[in-house]
């Protein structure tokens, strides 16, 4: 809960912005709330319902990114004080990573729900079949990012197709405050996003709700979709990966490739816990934790499992041998991402990854892996992740730099090819 004083105005009704951040007050309790709500409030006392903000106010220009910060807000139940004659308002909160904070201050990540597979065997409820399946993705989505990898390097992107929405979260809906993933309108609005092909759905949320109309949890991608039984098969990347990896070899241009080959499935298995916990998820439990504690722990975790896969990396070309593996997959897409954002939009800045010679030549060796430049659209990684936390960013803007080359040269060669 959120407890915002809505007093009236002591001045007249338009003021200039800098104005109404000089009668700001911080709510008690809430000393982090962002003070530029607290001052669109006071001045806009009137509006006592918060269920929708308008998308104009009349007295007071507002960035967008203001407005998704209010947004955002607004989705969350909001107490005004009683004794001031002001009503209350409850919206059920928004599902996104925002909103999955423990009471402690902790980032605490929401299980995938859809867990059906895709099998080989053709007396399958979900067959491997050419053209039968769609992958949805956000190029800005490490755990989407996964799965266009495996899609790559197994050569199934001619069976399998893929529709990528726009980078920033948007209202996926007219009728409540959801924001989330959502497909532009034309080819043209969004460069590498486009519309949905065969449902003609406005968002992702739309998609799970046409697999399931009461759907209630967290429409997020990556997304299997089933073009026959129009259903979504799995949503978990985790899985997706392993059936992309075995699943469908028999119309792989790949098939001989395997990513999670028997002899190292343990050694695979360790390294992915380790990863998953500490670094893919860990950057999420640094960015988004709300208390000192749950960061400074995250923290530590993240940069004792970077410290040690730079050991790992120093002995051998791969995370698990001399031989690429699921496991290179899952560490690549969250350290492609570390310096251009994690560093500074998720305060993981300890140290860069180009301070880790092995990892930053690791890093670079497997972007210029056949396929896997492509998977990365480095535009939407920043715009999504900039754009769409505005309790973190709140006026969206996006860091000038540091634009690494990921296509210069690397000295991974050196364990052999």
């Amino acid at each position: 809960m959120v407890r915002v004083i809505a007093q009236p105005p002591t001045r007249k009704p338009r003021h200039h912005f800098a104005e109404i951040l000089q009668q700001v007050r911080p709510a008690p309790k809430h000393p982090t709330c962002p003070h530029y709500m607290h001052a669109v409030l006071s001045s806009h006392h009137r509006f006592t319902s918060l269920h929708r903000l308008p998308t104009r106010m009349p007295t007071l220009a507002i960035p967008s990114s203001l407005l998704l910060t209010l947004r955002l807000l607004a989705a969350r139940t909001f107490s005004t004080s009683a004794a001031s004659g002001y009503s209350t308002t409850t919206v059920k909160m928004a599902r996104s990573a925002l909103d999955e904070v423990t009471d402690t201050g902790a980032f605490d990540r929401s299980p995938s729900t859809f867990r059906s597979s895709v099998s080989s065997d053709a007396s399958a409820r979900f067959p491997a079949v050419p053209g039968r399946y769609h992958l949805y993705v956000s190029y800005a989505c490490p755990w989407a990012s996964r799965c266009l990898a495996f899609l790559k390097l197994k050569g199934l992107d001619h069976a399998i197709g893929i529709t990528a929405v726009k980078p920033i979260f948007e209202r996926t809906k007219e009728t409540d405050d959801h924001l989330g993933w959502v497909f532009p309108t034309t080819t043209d609005e969004e460069p590498g996003a486009k519309p949905d092909p065969f449902n003609g759905a406005k968002s992702v949320r739309e998609l799970y709700e046409i697999a399931s109309p009461n759907y209630a949890g967290k429409p997020s991608v990556p997304v299997l979709w089933d073009k026959q039984l129009k259903t979504v098969v799995n949503n978990e990347s985790s899985e997706i990966i392993r059936m992309f990896n075995t699943e469908f070899n028999d119309i792989a241009r790949n098939p001989g490739l395997d990513l999670y080959p028997v002899q190292l499935r343990a050694s695979i298995d360790d390294i992915n816990e380790l990863v998953y916990d500490a670094i893919n998820n860990g950057v999420y439990k640094c960015g988004f934790a709300k208390k000192q504690g749950p960061y400074d722990e995250a923290v530590t975790r993240l940069y004792e499992a970077l410290d040690k896969c730079e050991e790992i990396l120093g002995k051998q070309r791969y995370i698990c041998d001399n031989q690429l593996t699921e496991a290179d997959i899952r560490l690549f897409v969250t350290l492609i991402r570390f310096d251009e954002v994690y560093a500074v939009h998720f305060k993981c800045n300890k140290k860069l990854l180009r301070e880790y010679p092995n990892l930053f030549n690791y890093t670079k060796d497997i972007y210029q892996i056949p396929g896997i430049s492509s998977t990365v659209n480095m535009e939407h990684i920043r715009k999504h992740y900039y754009g769409s936390h505005p309790s973190i960013n709140p006026y969206g803007i996006i860091p000038a730099g540091p634009n690494i080359d990921y296509n210069a040269p690397h000295d991974r060669e050196r364990f052999g090819s």
